[in-house]
This record gives structure tokens, sequence and C-alpha cells, in this order.
């Protein structure tokens, strides 16, 4: 199906509302990760839900709600059982309001907790304890919806006290005071959750790492020495310039031992407090998790990390002092971690361990999701580097074979392992989660590789350079969007929300009772990144310039010469005709210049065209003449 990313946002949100708003209030509902009804919400779940209103609204120019006078008609029509025009701004104050009080424990510190979300072993289901589990998905999240808040809030409040509304300027102020102290929670979350994981190459972690890196079965030595030489700025970097909340144990200084970096499932068990916010609980949080990267959480905190450091964030100048000095320490992490990835994703020669599928992590798991993940990271590094085609037209071989593998492209066979990505999901054990409350060790799943997949091709298509490989992904983009398509809810509850993979992999299956907000969420995110897609000038090929500007140049010339045979003052039909003839050639020089040389093509040959049927009615009239 076409990708129409303004019209698919507005159905969402047509059946948010249908789903969430009764006319008085908002339901929170959702499900867990097992597909049942949420019996209390948590934080991320929360945060998913608004997010599916708030991020198209403050990222999509065009969908904005923070100036009601200018709300574009198709967006208010379809927020219209919100109040109307007016009234659209203070619903979604209120429910950033409600976000804040149930996210908000007694003593009146952020809520980070997993919740439902987190998951026991058989017959051993997490204890009470455990549910007040955080995770590195809750501060991502959080980062993300109080960014958009306060995003939101900063432009409403103008318009509100243009109005003299003072009751509700008074809530927007309290609000913000507490939108941007959730921000700060957040943001040393993900600075203490950041860990350095080194391994000797004889330990268990250095042979699986070696093994995902030496498909070529080169002598270890010469391996471990090429990997130390080409993460020697990172090794530098992390040992030199991290220091908030560093992770334990860390022996960089040997550069005889491997290394890996990036996000554990939640605060590293005895990281160090971050000792210049003491004022903040969670800058001195008892952490649990094992201190080593999973490559899940890695990529949803950089996702966070990117709407903090987004133009828009410095634009409306929404960070205090702490938080840009929190958001420095994140943004040293974001940049090390992709360029730590990035490389070793494309390590040796000449292929790369990402073609390798499925990519194994240092604890010995394999997945299809990891090398999609590892993926994600790398095309995250390419844009930050505005890299070149070349790397990229390899990572589209390697998107087809993971969207096959994941049977979007193709069919799921009978007791398929592969149906389990998109069902029951990746199951990522919470090492350390055991410690809380003596109850068993957590799992977390993640089945939202589709989506994953549809917004990293997309990304990837926005980067590239090449006609030809931008082509290839947003036809890829078509087929997961089709795919994801298929899974929407078509019940009355629910309705046009998402997720119901069974739908394709188990038809005739009972649909579920709930819509999901993670997996929502995510596709909201991808019809973002498509429209930043498709608000981009279109590519052209250096040719198709070249032969637009050599008609241009002949329409041009043979236009003056009908010029020197009508006066100036003349109103004929000649005169009109080469009037237009004038307007679109200037036109199509307007779309050299934008590089729409297509368009320009297409308006110098109708432009030729008129030409040449004036010129030759000129010559038969002259035969006439003479005849």
């Amino acid at each position: 199906m076409r990708i129409r990313p303004r019209q698919q946002i507005l159905d969402i949100w047509a059946a948010l509302l249908a789903c969430c708003w009764d006319g008085k209030n908002w339901s929170w509902a959702g499900r867990d990760a097992e597909g049942e009804p949420l019996s209390g919400g948590n934080s991320i779940s929360d945060s998913e839900q608004l997010l599916c209103l708030l991020y198209p609204a403050t990222e999509i120019e065009s969908l904005a709600l923070d100036r009601p006078d200018d709300m574009a008609d198709d967006v208010r029509a379809v927020l219209e059982p919100l109040g109307g025009q007016t009234r659209i701004g203070s619903v979604v104050v209120r429910l950033l309001e409600e976000y804040i009080e149930r996210n908000t424990k007694p003593d009146g510190t952020p809520d980070f907790s997993a919740g439902d979300y987190l998951r026991g072993q058989e017959d051993l289901p997490p204890v009470s304890a455990q549910r007040a589990i955080e995770v590195v998905d809750s501060y991502s999240m959080s980062t993300t919806l109080c960014i958009a808040g306060l995003g939101f809030l900063r432009v409403f409040e103008i318009w509100v006290r243009s109005g003299a509304r003072d009751e509700l300027v008074a809530r927007i102020e309290l609000l913000r005071s507490a939108l941007s102290a959730r921000l700060t929670a957040a943001m040393a979350g993900l600075v203490r959750s950041f860990v350095v994981h080194t391994a000797t190459p004889k330990s268990p972690a250095g042979q699986n790492m070696l093994r995902m890196l030496n498909p070529a079965k080169l002598p270890e030595r010469v391996v471990v020495d090429k990997i130390a030489q080409d993460l020697e700025r990172v090794r530098n970097r992390l040992r030199s310039d991290i220091s908030l909340g560093q992770s334990p144990d860390t022996e960089l200084d040997d550069e005889g031992k491997l290394f890996e970096c990036g996000w554990s499932w939640g605060i590293v068990e005895n990281s160090s407090e971050i000792i210049d916010a003491a004022d903040i609980p969670i800058a001195k949080q008892q952490g649990y998790a094992e201190a080593r990267p999973f490559l899940y959480f890695t990529i949803i905190a950089l996702d966070g990390i990117n709407d903090l450091i987004s133009p828009r964030t410095r634009e409306l100048n929404l960070l205090n002092e702490d938080q840009r000095r929190l958001t420095e320490a994140l943004r040293l992490r974001w940049d090390l971690t992709q360029g730590y990835w990035s490389t070793i994703a494309r390590f040796g020669d000449p292929s790369w361990p990402l073609e390798d599928i499925p990519w194994r992590t240092s604890d010995g798991e394999e997945s299809d999701y990891f090398s999609l993940i590892v993926s994600a990271v790398l095309i995250q590094d390419l844009i930050r580097r505005a890299a070149t085609d070349d790397d990229l037209t390899r990572s589209i071989g390697v998107f087809d074979e993971l969207a096959r593998r994941g049977r979007i492209l193709r069919r799921a066979t009978r007791d398929d392992p592969a149906v389990a990505l998109h069902t029951t999901g990746v199951g990522l054990a919470l090492r350390g989660s055991e410690k809380v409350g003596e109850g068993p060790e957590l799992r977390w799943m993640v089945s939202d590789f589709a989506a994953v997949l549809l917004k990293r091709v997309l990304q990837a298509a926005h980067l590239s350079g090449n006609i030809g490989s931008r082509d290839r992904l947003m036809e890829l983009a078509k087929s997961v969007m089709d795919h994801l398509d298929s899974r929407v809810l078509r019940s009355a509850f629910g309705k046009g929300l998402w997720d119901n993979p069974t739908a394709i992999f188990d038809p005739g299956s009972a649909e579920p009772t709930h819509p999901s907000w993670y997996m929502t969420e995510r596709v909201v995110e991808c019809l973002v990144a498509a429209d930043r897609n498709f608000r981009e000038a279109p590519l052209t090929s250096p040719a198709m310039i070249n032969r637009a500007v050599e008609l241009l140049n002949e329409a041009e010339h043979l236009l003056n010469q009908e010029l020197l045979n009508v006066g100036i003052d003349d109103v004929s039909e000649k005169r009109v005709t080469l009037d237009r003839v004038e307007n679109n050639l200037e036109q199509a020089r307007q779309l050299v210049a934008r590089r729409q040389a297509g368009t320009a093509f297409v308006l110098a040959s109708d432009a030729l065209r008129d030409l040449n049927q004036l010129a030759f009615a000129r010559r038969d009239a002259t035969r006439s003449v003479y005849s």
C-alpha cells in the first residue's frame, strides 16, 4: 500500500479517541506483554499511549495542536470529540496532568515502574516488589514524552496568555515544573543505565564476540589487535571522558581485552551516584541490572536521546542548566555507542559481521531481531555522519534479508519459528532482577520486529542519495506497511489500532480485546519518519538535470526568436501562447534549482511543443502566401 503519513496519523487519532475518550474521561487501558488487559497500567504504557497523540503533533508542523487559531481543518475535524478548536489544547493539558498524577509516587518523586510489562518464569510470576522495577524503556519513553509535552506547553501558553485565561496559565506553570522534574529524573536514569563491559578473549563472552567478528577464522591475536585498532578512539574517549554514573569494574586500560558499550535494562548494579544531582532520588538509587549492554535497550535509549538533542528542543529552549549538563553526558554516550556498534557491524573484509545473520550477543544469545537492532544503530550512525551510499547500499541487502527471514516478504510455513518474532516476541533475561523481593529472574518480551524494520528502512531511504537505492528501500517500506496494515485490530474496541499478528499467522484465531500501545506508538514513529522523508526534495540524476537544462536552453533561444516578431502591445493569441511559454520556462528554471529535474523536463518539453506549433503555423502561412 502507499504510505500516506498524514491520513494514516489522522486515522490513528480518530481510532484513539474512539477507544479512549467517552466525551468526559480518558481511559488509560492497554494490554501487557502477554496480550492481557493491564491490571493497573504502568509508566511505559501511559507514555506510549499519550505519545500516539503528542508525538506527531509536536514533530509535524501541519498537525500541530499548540496554536488553536492555526489548526488545520482536518485536524480540527478529527479531534472534534475533545470539544472543538479552542478546547483541544486544554484537554491535552488535562491528559498530561493525569499522566503526571498516575506516574508519581506518594512521596512526590517520579515513578518509572514497568508493572505488567514485566514477565516472570513459568508458574513464577513477578512478586509485588518486582512490579516497581524501573527499566530503560520507561526512562527513554518518558524523555520523549516530557520533551513533547514541554514543547507543546511552550507554544500553547502564548495563546492561553493572549486570552487572559489565568486559571489555565497557573495549571500550565505547575505542569511544566512537574514534566521538567520527570525529565531530569529520566535523564539521570539513562546516564546510570549506561554500561561498558570488558571481557578477556578466552572468556565465554570474549569467545562469543570473536565468533561473531571472525567468520574468516583468522588467528585470534590478529583479530583482537585489529578490533583494538579500529575501536581505539571509542576506547580512549570511554576511558577519559565518561565520569557521570560510571559503570563498575571496567578495565579499558588493558587493550588486550575486548569491550562493548551501550545500555543495560535498568540502573546498573553498583553504578556510581551522580553527585551533583543528589537532590534527585534516582541519582543515588540502588541499581540491580547486570553490567552488560542489551541491544534492545540500547536502541531504545538512543531514540530517546535523539529527541532530547533535536533542533526543536534547542530552538524552544526547553532544558534547564541541570538538564543541559545531563544532555551533554548523554550526547557523549550516544556518540560513542553509535560509533562502537557501527564499527563492529562493519568490521573486517570482505564481508560484514552484520551480514552473517543472525547476530550473536556476548552472552551467547542469537536472533534475527538482534541483527535488526544492530542495523538500526548502524543507520543512526550513518545519519549522524552524513555517510555516503557505499555502506548504505550494503545495508539494503541486510534489510531485505531480514524482511524475508521475518516472514514479511515470504509466507510462513507450518510451525515456523520466525512467527515468534511477531507473536510471542524475543525474550530478554533481565539478569539481576531476581535480587528484588526474592522473586524469579524476570524477562522482557520484544515483538516490534516489523515496526523497527519499517522505521529503519524509512530512515535509510531518507539518507540515500542514490535513486535506485531509495526506490528499493521505498518498495520494501511499502511491503512492510502492507504487513502492518494487515495486523490492525478490526473489532469495536481498539478498531484501527495495533496489534493482531495472528490475523496473518493464525487466521481465524480470536482477536485481542485491547490495543497494544507498545506497538501502536511504534507505528506512529514510523509514520512521522515517513513524513520527514516525503518533505525532502525528490532525488534526481545529474544526467536528468543536464538534459532538462539542455531543453531549457533550446526553448529559451526559440522563445527569443519568436519574440522578435511580436510587438510589446500585441494582444493576439500568439502573444498569449508566448507568455505561457515564458512562464513555464521560468518555473522550469526554478525547479531545476530545487533539483526537480523531471518536472522541469516536462515543462520545457511542453514549451518546445508550443513553440514548434507556432513555428509550423508561421511556415504554413508563408507557404500559403507564396502559393
